[in-house]
Parts: C-alpha cells; sequence; structure tokens
C-alpha cells in the first residue's frame, strides 16, 4: 500500500478547512477590519475618522 497518496490527501484536506474557515472570518469580520485599516490610514494623514452607518463603511473627513 501506498501511504505517501493519503499523507497528501489529508494535507490537502487540512488545507482545505483552513481556507474555508478563513475565509469565513474574514467575510465575517471584513467590515470591522476595513474599519480599523480606514481609522489608522486617517490618522497618518491628519484626517478625522467617520463612523459609518454598518461596519465597513467609516470614512477619513478634514478635520475641523
Amino acid at each position: 500500500m501506498n501511504k505517501k497518496g493519503q499523507a497528501l490527501v489529508e494535507y490537502v484536506l487540512i488545507i482545505a478547512l483552513i481556507s474555508v474557515i478563513t475565509v469565513g472570518l474574514v467575510k465575517y469580520f471584513g467590515g470591522y477590519l476595513k474599519d480599523a485599516v480606514t481609522k489608522t490610514g486617517c490618522e497618518l494623514a491628519g484626517q478625522k475618522y467617520q463612523k459609518g452607518e454598518k461596519a465597513g463603511e467609516g470614512k477619513c473627513v478634514d478635520a475641523e
């Protein structure tokens, strides 16, 4: 019996499972991640962060 082929299939299944979980988490938390990056970018640009109605809709506005 060839056990190398079996091990390869198991590794591919593990990688596929991790990929599906990662995509799901990014889809679920994507808006929050986008807001965090936008907030940091606003601070670096000297602008003020304005929160949006939903997660991921925040934007930078000129500081008053």
